[in-house]
């Protein structure tokens, strides 16, 4: 009878079934707190593993694999503080994908003690945690390619260029490790590029035009070729020997080319005497005193052709004749920097911007397709879009309103160009 009665009673029932619903909604709550612990130290552990390898990126390549161990596990333990973490260990791997390239990874684990998830039976919350870092050490070719025009002696234009430059030869000098690693040749520009007299016996100069322009005719009233002949009379062209070294453009399409020459003088590079020749270019060279002394040599003079500057630009960083650049390769970057303060004014054929415009375009686009970096600097004055157009991206032109603002500029793309050595 009593059992009966026990049965039948109802007083009091939810209390046993609540405080039996606690038990597991407590162990939940108890399991939240002690993954949320080992949540914070595994964010803990990733920032010190994230560090550790930035770190080690600058030196990993030339270290040991005991060493690199050695240095990862300093400086992650110098960084990473949690006591509640047990267990920890960290290891690396460094591997070469491609020449000149560089993967650092790191991994670390550890576990925590767990409080509440104890009493479910698990005595260890084990977390791990993994970082990256790829970064390359390249070696630079870089054409500056310089605008000597007349319109640059105005508003301290050339004064400031040259302080410029000076200062970016001084970054990239820094940036070498090996002398080889950074190598820059200087192209200064108006409607002729100078490729210097020296070059005066070289096959790949045709005289044609030359030898038609410079000359002397039997009778002195005729003073060209054309005419001179044209009246029955004898051209007699100038020894070579009086050539300033000056060069026109090549015929089109070898003018926004880097064509090698050939033994078709479509192909060869045109003598042309002209009267407003700028200072001879400079090949490749990590002469550092020469360069610096190229840069003071330069003299604002005559009218602007920026598409053969490029195009000499491009010349000097292919591996092709007359002055063969090193070839392409992985750890190669190429680099071409323009600098000009004005409108197209002059080529070999006209005097029409929007058509030198058009040779300019052509000439970029090909840069650009042979994967080198192009930047575009336009000083006060220029065809900004064109310009804009022609660099790489648009944060590698830049438009400078006071000439004072080169020295900032050359800095930023020096700065630019030295941390293509290593490249996180």
């Amino acid at each position: 009878m009593l059992l009966m009665r026990f049965l039948r009673n109802r007083d009091g029932g939810a209390a046993p079934l609540l405080a039996l619903a606690a038990l597991p909604l407590m162990g939940f709550v108890g399991a939240a707190i002690d993954f949320s612990r080992a949540a914070a130290v595994r964010t803990s552990m990733q920032a010190a593993l994230d560090a550790t390898a930035l770190a080690l990126s600058k030196e990993a390549q030339n270290l040991s694999g005991a060493d690199l161990g050695q240095r990862a596990h300093d400086t992650f333990f110098a960084l990473f503080n949690r006591p509640d973490a047990i267990g920890v260990a960290v290891t690396h791997q460094l591997s070469v994908p491609e020449q000149g390239s560089f993967v650092l990874k790191i991994t670390g684990s550890g576990s925590v003690d767990p409080v509440f998830t104890k009493l479910l039976g698990q005595n260890q919350i084990a977390f791990s945690a993994t970082t990256e870092v790829l970064w390359g050490i390249k070696r630079l070719n870089i054409a500056l390619v310089l605008d000597n025009t007349g319109s640059m002696s105005s508003s301290g234009k050339m004064t400031n260029l040259k302080l410029a430059a000076h200062n970016l030869l001084d970054t990239l000098k820094n940036a070498a490790k090996q002398p080889d690693d950074v190598k820059v040749s200087i192209v200064p520009f108006a409607v002729d590029v100078n490729v210097g007299t020296a070059h005066v016996a070289a096959d790949w100069i045709d005289w044609t035009d030359w030898e038609a322009a410079n000359g002397t005719c039997s009778s002195t009233s005729y003073s060209s070729k054309s005419s001179c002949q044209s009246h029955g009379k004898i051209w007699t062209p100038h020894p070579h020997s009086v050539w300033n070294g000056c060069v026109n453009d090549r015929d089109q399409n070898n003018d926004v080319n880097n064509t090698a020459p050939g033994a078709g003088s479509a192909t060869k590079f045109r003598a042309h005497q002209a009267a407003n020749c700028p200072v001879p270019i400079m090949p490749l060279s990590n002469d550092w005193t020469a360069l610096n002394a190229k840069i003071d040599a330069m003299t604002p003079t005559g009218n602007t052709n920026v598409t053969i500057g490029l195009a000499w630009g491009y010349q000097l960083v292919s591996p092709v004749a007359p002055f063969y650049a090193p070839p392409t390769a992985p750890d190669l970057d190429k680099v071409i920097v323009i600098l000009t303060d004005g409108e197209n004014t002059q080529n070999r054929w006209t005097s029409s911007s929007s058509s030198i415009d058009s040779r300019t375009s052509k000439v970029c686009d090909n840069i650009k397709a042979a994967n080198i970096k192009l930047y575009t600097v336009r000083v006060i004055d220029g065809n900004g879009t064109l310009l804009k157009n022609c660099a790489t991206k648009p944060s590698m032109y830049y438009d400078v309103d006071q000439a004072i603002e080169l020295s900032s500029v050359f800095s930023s793309i020096a700065q630019n160009l030295a941390n293509l050595r290593i490249a996180k």
